[in-house]
């Protein structure tokens, strides 16, 4: 049964998103967690901090400087105490992640369509 097509959305739907590539600046690990991981990113001329699931796949030191894709506009939320201002995509297949970043070099805050 082919699951990729069930949840269509409408163009409108995706505009919705705004996503942009963003810059890692620094990153470290979220205490007393084994899979989060606190970042600080470069979104053109603005900073962030974002949350990410990322740490049993990436190492703090591995990510300062990977351009990344960001979900721009997604509501803040706090994450065991943390506050995460957006969300990094990534492709996963079970048993392992990727970032997605691009293919090549743009300026952070680009936007993707």
């Amino acid at each position: 049964e082919n699951k990729v097509e069930e949840n269509l959305v409408s163009i409108d739907d995706f505009a919705k998103l705004d996503l942009r590539v963003a810059k890692v600046l620094e990153a470290e690990a979220v205490p007393g967690t084994s899979r989060l991981l606190k970042l600080k990113v470069e979104v053109g001329d603005k900073q962030k901090q974002i949350v990410a699931g990322i740490a049993e796949f990436y190492k703090p030191e591995e990510l300062v400087g990977k351009k990344v894709v960001l979900v721009n506009n997604l509501k803040p939320t706090t994450i065991r105490g943390v506050q995460s201002e957006g969300m990094l995509l990534v492709a996963k297949d079970g048993k392992s992640m990727v970032l997605l970043g691009t293919e090549k070099e743009i300026e952070t805050g680009a936007k993707i369509s």
